[in-house]
């Protein structure tokens, strides 16, 4: 069969009429099955900044900080890596109960109810001078560091802060005056 010249461009307008219909219907369905826009979260409750002290030393450096993931099992940092040498003493930040002390994933961790919160704390890799269900004061030690076990290129503590499964920023414990360096200093007054 032949087709005649007149044809070609009605064939021509019909196929592009189709695409056009397909493509249009397609859209239409995936705009229709996409899942409703996400419900704005609830802000979770702010952390009190009641640490009294660093787990580690005086103001260690922090060696990464707090990355929070996007997703329940993304990619992130759930806690900060604080450098310190391996057998330094690790110290609760605040009164609280060791609601774990023993090995996870060969490692050693203890993890600190704080008291009078929903908040709990994670200390790793730590030797645990600490057993389940001990009291512990501000500046107490819980462990000392493990020599091996650790994530961070040198040794450190990774220190984590939990509100039930959701992890949080531990720094945010820290109220503003153990969060600055050092200690204020008063400059002689200079009479003339």
């Amino acid at each position: 069969m032949r087709t005649r010249r007149h044809d070609l461009p009605v064939r021509a307008a019909l196929a592009l009429l189709l695409g056009l219909l397909l493509t249009f219907s397609t859209c239409t369905a995936r705009a229709n099955d996409s899942p409703p826009p996400p419900v704005p979260a609830v802000p979770a409750p702010s952390v009190p900044a009641i640490a009294r002290f660093w787990p580690v030393g005086s103001h260690p450096l922090v060696l990464r900080g707090w990355e929070p993931p996007a997703t329940v099992y993304g990619r992130g940092h759930r806690g900060v890596d604080l450098a310190t040498p391996a057998g330094a003493e690790v110290r609760a930040v605040a009164p609280g109960r060791v609601s774990f002390a023993g090995r996870v994933a060969g490692r050693g961790v203890v993890a600190v109810e704080l008291e009078g919160t929903d908040l709990r704390t994670t200390y790793e890799p730590v030797s645990a001078s600490v057993k389940k269900g001990d009291e512990v004061e501000p500046g107490e030690v819980v462990g000392t560091v493990e020599i091996t076990g650790s994530h961070c290129a040198t040794t450190c503590v990774h220190w984590g802060l939990l509100r039930g499964e959701t992890y949080l920023d531990p720094l945010t414990l820290l109220p503003p005056w153990l969060l600055n360096r050092g200690p204020s200093r008063l400059l002689p007054v200079l009479s003339f």
